[in-house]
């Protein structure tokens, strides 16, 4: 049997009518970040490895497709995520001092899916702000992700905050080893009750207690009350918590919760981090957060934040879309009707020139109308 076209798993076309809405998608949120004034920049779909996967980005290396250059002979990977490209033009090719905002939109390639229903090939709609340590471009990032998840059309977005500050602080008081650090941390986003006595077993009891503390602190402002009089008086869990306190009031605080134990890109990410859920889905649609100093191995650590939208997600949250109706005309050389095909395509109508022999397929051409010629001028009427 002939599987020539089958496709790998967890990759998948984009057929009509979603690839239409996809495109309508990604250009309604580059204009959006267009308005706040993110600059478009386009980086290439494969790099040399050692500068994907260098500095924090490292933990992408398991995500990265590598392959051998044929020109240079130095290992190359195909792109898994954009934002260490992001850096690199911030750090390297723009060399501003001023803060600098970048966003971008392209698929990306994953050896393994996040997910049961992910693809591999997710497209990435995002925003990066570079240059600016304060909480002030967090909560611009934190504003920009709402604005861009309502022009999607997305209902009932729920965004949950953490900070990766807060784990770090905890791990350094505490004592907590380099071997335990990076599984402690994951027992933690994963909410492992066991896993967690288990990993802090040897620590002293208040510090264990404040690790196991962390998943039951999720919820709304409120939270942050309850984490200030519950966990160690340590600066960096203040100032923790001092940034979900500001981020919680932006725009109201409508849809934003706070899980201090929601956490992400070990060695990645330094601050607030932020993911976008739609309704009882347990994958995000959106990630972010800060992680400063990304672009140190280019030659300037300069603090960051940012986000990144899965497009392909979000069109599997959405409803599905309809076919964009067309007008059927006829093959002729008449001057007029070409005229009325020209005058209705500029006013931005879709209209399907029919060949012939295909009368008996026009149902397949997705039109509703048709022009139709009545004492010399060509008329719209139904199909």
């Amino acid at each position: 049997m002939n599987h020539a076209w089958l496709l790998p798993e967890y990759i998948e076309d984009i057929l009509p009518p979603y690839a239409r809405q996809a495109e309508s998608l990604r250009r309604r949120l580059l204009d959006l970040f267009d308005g706040y004034g993110y600059e478009l920049v386009r980086p290439p779909m494969i790099e040399y490895l050692d500068s994907l996967l260098t500095g924090a980005a490292g933990d992408l290396d398991l995500k990265t497709f590598k392959v051998v250059d044929g020109l240079s002979g130095r290992m190359m990977g195909v792109r898994a995520d954009i934002t260490p490209q992001a850096a690199r033009i911030d750090a390297h090719l723009l060399n501003r001092r001023a803060a600098t905002r970048l966003c971008y939109a392209g698929p990306v390639l994953h050896t393994k899916p996040d997910g049961m229903m992910a693809s591999r090939e997710p497209y990435q709609v995002g925003a990066e702000l570079f240059g600016h340590s304060g909480i002030e471009a967090d909560r611009e990032i934190l504003q920009l992700l709402r604005s861009a998840l309502v022009a999607t059309g997305l209902g009932q977005v729920r965004i949950s905050l953490g900070h990766v500050g807060l784990f770090r602080a905890l791990s350094a008081a505490a004592g907590v080893s380099a071997e335990i650090e990076r599984p402690l941390f994951r027992a933690l986003r994963a909410k492992d009750a066991p896993a967690l006595a288990q990993l802090t077993e040897g620590l002293d009891a208040a510090w264990q207690a404040a690790f196991m503390r962390l998943p039951e602190l999720y919820g709304d402002a409120a939270v942050i009350a309850v984490a200030r009089r519950e966990l160690p008086d340590l600066p960096g869990v203040r100032q923790a918590l001092d940034d979900l306190d500001a981020l919680l009031a932006v725009d109201g605080g409508v849809g934003l919760a706070v899980d201090l134990s929601d956490l992400r890109g070990f060695g990645y990410h330094t601050g607030a981090v932020f993911a976008a859920y739609v309704g009882g889905q347990a994958q995000a649609v959106a990630l972010g957060g800060r992680y400063d100093n990304a672009g140190a191995v280019f030659g300037r650590a300069r603090p960051a934040t940012g986000f990144s939208l899965d497009l392909r997600r979000i069109l599997d949250s959405l409803p599905e879309p309809a076919a964009r109706p067309g007008i059927l005309a006829p093959l002729s050389g008449d001057v007029g009707l070409a005229g009325r095909i020209a005058e209705l395509r500029a006013a931005g109508e879709r209209v399907v020139v029919e060949f012939p022999g295909q009368s008996a397929f026009r149902a397949e051409s997705g039109c509703n109308r048709q022009l139709v010629c009545a004492a010399g001028e060509w008329n719209i009427l139904p199909l």
